[in-house]
């Protein structure tokens, strides 16, 4: 089966490509390498997995792809807030492109959406049916993605599938931009100050990259393309605080924290109902320690910029 996967030279697209490659998937990548790493590039080089250089938003040559995974978009919310007609236009429009033309080849489509569409929960855990209220551009743009699709489904017969990442995080994810588990560790591992927005008592699910990979690998395997949309996440709320002391632990580092204003478009407390995605796919969560384990094991390995907050 061939799977062609948009933004596959970032964090997400890149480790879901990997996961497939390994287990026997045909994987061609297509990014701007906008936002790529020395490290996600390494890696598809070492599996041979074939890299295409262009825009989704231009891109058409989808001859011979039976599904494609969708991961290209901008991600800071912080940035967003600062450029939202640039969040609009590349994410908005790099959807309906790629949702198009799947549709009318049909070809079936894994949209990875983001549990920023929800915003400020009403409740908790948060399920598929929670109100969808977007605090950031970036969520609004990928919530508008979501609703693209549906109209695609009933003009072309699009079949897709919505998967809600909440915070997704593991080896070679950029600190620039989503990744506070990466922000913590390489300071951590260099004896610098945690840096932490807000009292640190917010709470967010994060959820281990493999475990995401392993949830698109189900439905591409079982053809789970329903037009339905399901949380992926962990299930179990972490504060920041939690999260700061469990990676310095796991360092073997007792250091101070530095408190910063919250930031825009940052919500206080998420976390998942995954109940949906687990009785499609019995989905067991990779817990948090062990996770981390495995991301800070590999710190050395891959390099990444300074945050831009």
């Amino acid at each position: 089966m061939r799977v062609l996967i948009t933004g596959g030279a970032g964090f997400i697209g890149h480790n879901v490509a990997c996961y497939l490659a390994k287990r026997g998937y045909d994987i061609v990548v297509v990014d701007t390498m906008e936002r790529s790493s020395a490290f996600a590039l390494r890696r598809l080089e070492e599996l041979g997995i074939s890299i295409v250089r262009a825009d989704v938003r231009e891109y058409s040559s989808y001859s011979v792809v039976d599904v494609v995974v969708h991961a290209a978009a901008y991600i800071s919310v912080e940035e967003s807030v600062r450029e939202p007609i640039k969040y609009i236009e590349n994410n908005v429009l790099g959807t309906a492109r790629v949702g198009y033309e799947c549709g009318k080849r049909g070809i079936k489509l894994v949209y990875l959406s983001s549990a920023a569409v929800y915003g400020e929960p009403l409740k908790l855990p948060i399920d598929e049916d929670h109100p969808t209220r977007p605090l950031s551009p970036y969520g609004l743009s990928k919530l508008q993605g979501e609703e693209v699709l549906k109209v695609f489904a009933s003009t072309y017969g699009l079949k897709y599938v919505t998967l809600r990442l909440f915070n997704v995080y593991g080896p070679g994810q950029s600190s620039s931009y989503a990744g506070v588990v990466t922000v913590f560790s390489e300071k951590a591992s260099r004896g610098e100050p945690l840096v932490i927005y807000g009292d640190g008592t917010q709470t967010r699910d994060f959820v281990y990259i493999e475990d995401v990979a392993k949830v698109i690998e189900h439905i591409v395997r079982g053809d789970v393309f329903d037009n339905e949309v399901y949380n992926i996440g962990s299930g179990n709320p972490t504060t920041i605080k939690e999260l700061a002391r469990t990676i310095m632990k796991l360092l073997g580092r007792e250091l101070p924290i530095v408190r910063m204003p919250q930031r825009p478009g940052d919500i206080t407390h998420s976390v998942a109902n995954i109940s949906k995605i687990s009785r499609l796919t019995q989905f067991k969560p990779t817990p948090l320690e062990e996770g981390l384990k495995k991301t800070i094991s590999q710190l050395k390995t891959y390099s990444t910029p300074e945050p831009q907050f």
